[in-house]
């Protein structure tokens, strides 16, 4: 299966929209680029959520050592991420 990267920016805005409407919050105008923790849109329960889920969706393992805003901090990031864990087998 082939990844693209805006099929999964779109697929994370939609588990960030999701996660955020449980908080009853509006994510809908997130930005791609927008740093998510920053955002206010999510908890850090809800980030976690989010975490969780990513690794389930795309399954992957994220290292500790990988979590970081570099590697997860906005939808453009975490599906860079993945790409690129994606592309080292």
């Amino acid at each position: 299966m082939i990844l693209h990267k805006s099929e999964i920016v779109a697929a994370i805005m939609a588990e960030v929209v999701r996660i955020a409407s449980s908080l009853g919050i509006d994510a809908s105008d997130l930005q791609s680029a927008e740093n998510l923790p920053a955002s206010g849109l999510i908890d850090s329960a809800g980030l976690l959520e989010l975490i969780s889920w990513f690794e389930q969706a795309y399954d992957i393992r994220i290292a500790s050592e990988d979590f970081t805003i570099d590697n997860l901090g906005s939808l453009d990031l975490m599906a860079d991420y993945l790409l690129s864990r994606k592309a080292q087998g």
